[in-house]
């Protein structure tokens, strides 16, 4: 058997080039293949708040081996193999994710498929420095079985080896036909002189923020209607902040506020909605100068999906995917030749784009769950979709299936499910108000309690969503309700997507997904702020966060409509959230321009007017003391 080392210079990742990065040899062995070759990117950013584990094989049987003095131990330096043991349909370009403690490392990669043999490839390292990937150089073949194993160090004097065995899937495609666009209503659509390519849906307040409201502004998402889609931030009285306009057919899902690398970032995912459920795209950071500064895609092949997007301060992120896969359905009814929609969660290191963690529906939620009947044609079945990911503080993650009316707490260190709450399998008694379905956007909160959004529908089952707060009790197995919020002047039952998210002082805003609507609640369910996107608009979530930010280049100008002679101009800064005022300059070449009038910013464009005969003219954005923070370029007016 040879034993041979190489050596390459470290790769690169979406947001630029590793600093620190230095390349290292290795002397590895893979038996029946070549040795893999090996790169190392960034230092640590931190190490893993909770350890995973362990994999599933047979029901209840712990698959991976522990090379430290406990498994269930965030300090054994135990590793997880992903795919996990028995996973029954991972992708034909999966890579072995071998995830543990700060220090792992992996040699001896011995990768087999029964039908496409030994296989050899690569191992990369974890920025976070708490494992690595294997990519093997060629796919595996449909249907196959494949072994791993590999022997791995994960501390001092903390060694052993790993295993893993799965099948690979039988992937098929899916109909890519997307919704239909609403016509809405055209005057429901903003228009600005000074910026024309900015024309998304209008945000009108029903209710006017009332003493005791959250700060900050409200964050959007527009898509399905008939101005521009892309993610929105409006002030509380509806007049935009910032925009982003995305290409034709293109949407933007789960607009908010995360940290990245220590700071406030904008992240949202964007990409097509096809209409059998779920998305195809990408996840996107951007920070405070609306520059991107890294993007999410999905491993193994998939696409990331539009529900999930979790970043955490160890530099990974949660999302979700989905895999249509070939499966004979007629144990529930469907047909033998059918295909179902696998539910993916996968942890990226979003500095290398590495898989860190990979876990499968199928294997551990049974068909006979689902509430949503197996359809007798090939159609896709898409029995559980996942739609919320939770990391939890106890070497757990809670999940959200909309199709099984449950939420289900996985194991990271089996990969089986801990407890189930609601749906057909419910761990727990469900106490008065708690019963929820085709519910979205579940979520740990402080205490062990749960937030999520209740859609209720569809098909309808209550009569109007709720924003939800249980609180389960693992001792007695039994849940009561904290706190419900509720609309009283609107009935509003949302179809799909939605989110219920915990404001600072116990305020709550909830989004209503498939409608327009977005509410924000003081603790006691009364109505502190109201709106309403355009009709036919849909935002899968509504947020509400401060938000401070300077755009790069300057602010924009236009000739405006004037009221008799003199010079009138539009101005505009698109994301710029410190302007107080604007100031007009004229004069008589873009080189002479002089201070004519400064009047207070009026919303996202403010008009300026002046006496004087210009004919050139440009504009200045003032902040509150009246210190210019940008200048824009000269026109002709």
């Amino acid at each position: 058997m040879r034993t041979t080392e190489t050596q390459r210079p470290a790769g690169r990742s979406e947001i630029g080039p590793a600093s620190g990065v230095r390349a290292r040899g290795v002397r590895a062995r893979v038996r029946g293949g070549l040795a893999p070759r090996r790169e190392v990117l960034a230092p640590a950013l931190g190490a893993l708040a909770i350890l995973l584990a362990g994999g599933c094989g047979k029901a209840g049987e712990a698959a991976t081996a522990a090379v430290g003095p406990s498994a269930h131990s965030a300090q054994s330096g135990a590793v997880v193999v992903s795919p996990l043991p028995g996973t029954p349909d991972a992708t034909a370009q999966t890579q072995i994710s071998f995830l543990g403690g700060e220090g792992t490392r992996v040699e001896d990669v011995h990768v087999v498929g029964s039908a496409s043999g030994s296989h050899g490839g690569t191992l990369k390292a974890y920025s976070t420095g708490t494992g690595e990937s294997f990519l093997p150089s060629s796919g595996f073949r449909p249907g196959e079985h494949v072994s791993v194993s590999a022997r791995v160090a994960a501390g001092p004097g903390a060694g052993g080896t790993v295993k893993t065995s799965f099948t690979v899937a039988h992937a098929v495609g899916v109909p890519q036909k997307e919704f239909a666009v609403s016509k809405g209503n055209p005057a429901d659509v903003q228009h600005y002189a000074s910026a024309p390519s900015l024309s998304p849906s209008q945000v009108h307040i029903t209710t006017p923020p009332r003493p005791g409201s959250s700060p900050g502004d409200v964050f959007l998402a527009p898509y399905q209607g008939p101005g521009r889609w892309g993610p929105m931030i409006v002030d509380q009285h509806g007049s935009l902040v910032w925009f982003r306009p995305l290409a034709a057919g293109q949407a933007a899902t789960r607009f908010g506020v995360q940290t990245f690398a220590g700071a406030p970032a904008l992240t949202w995912w964007q990409g097509r909605i096809i209409q059998i459920g779920f998305g195809e795209g990408e996840d996107v950071v951007y920070n405070t100068s609306y520059r991107q500064v890294a993007k999410v895609r999905a491993g193994n092949g998939l696409h990331a999906d539009l529900h999930v997007f979790h970043l955490t301060p160890q530099g990974t992120a949660w999302i979700d995917a989905y895999l249509p896969v070939k499966m004979n359905l007629s144990s529930v009814g469907g047909n033998r030749n059918g295909v179902i929609s696998d539910s993916v969660a996968e942890e990226i290191d979003v500095r290398t784009g590495l898989v860190m963690y990979e876990w499968h529906a199928l294997g551990h939620v049974a068909l006979n769950e689902s509430k949503n009947p197996a359809p007798r044609s090939s159609y896709p079945w898409d029995y559980v979709h996942i739609n919320a990911i939770s990391p939890g503080t106890d070497g757990d993650v809670l999940i959200s299936f909309r199709n099984t009316w449950s939420l289900d707490d996985v194991d990271l260190l089996s990969g089986s499910i801990r407890w189930r709450l609601g749906g057909k399998r419910s761990s727990f008694k469900l106490g008065a108000g708690v019963k929820f379905y085709w519910q979205h956007d579940a979520a740990f909160q402080s205490g062990g309690q749960i937030s999520l959004f209740d859609n209720g529908s569809t098909p309808p089952e209550e009569k109007q969503s709720r924003g939800l707060l249980i609180e389960p009790n693992l001792g007695t197995h039994t849940v009561r309700l904290e706190r419900q919020f509720t609309n009283p002047s609107k009935r509003l039952l949302a179809s799909s997507q939605g989110n219920a998210q915990p404001l600072e002082g116990g305020n709550w805003l909830v989004g209503y997904g498939g409608l327009p609507n977005f509410t924000e609640f003081d603790p006691s369910g009364h109505v502190l702020l109201d709106g309403t996107l355009g009709r036919g608009e849909q935002s899968f979530t509504a947020g509400l966060y401060p938000w401070s930010a300077t755009p790069p280049g300057a602010p924009a100008i236009a000739k405006a409509p004037g009221h008799g002679g003199g010079i009138s101009v539009a101005a505009s800064w698109n994301g710029a959230t410190a302007v107080a005022s604007w100031r007009l300059l004229v004069g008589t070449s873009p080189t002479t321009l002089q201070p004519s009038t400064t009047v207070p910013r009026s919303g996202f464009e403010t008009t300026l007017s002046s006496t004087a005969a210009g004919p050139y003219a440009a504009v200045q954005a003032l902040d509150a003391s009246g210190n210019v923070l940008g200048t824009s370029p000269a026109i002709s007016t």
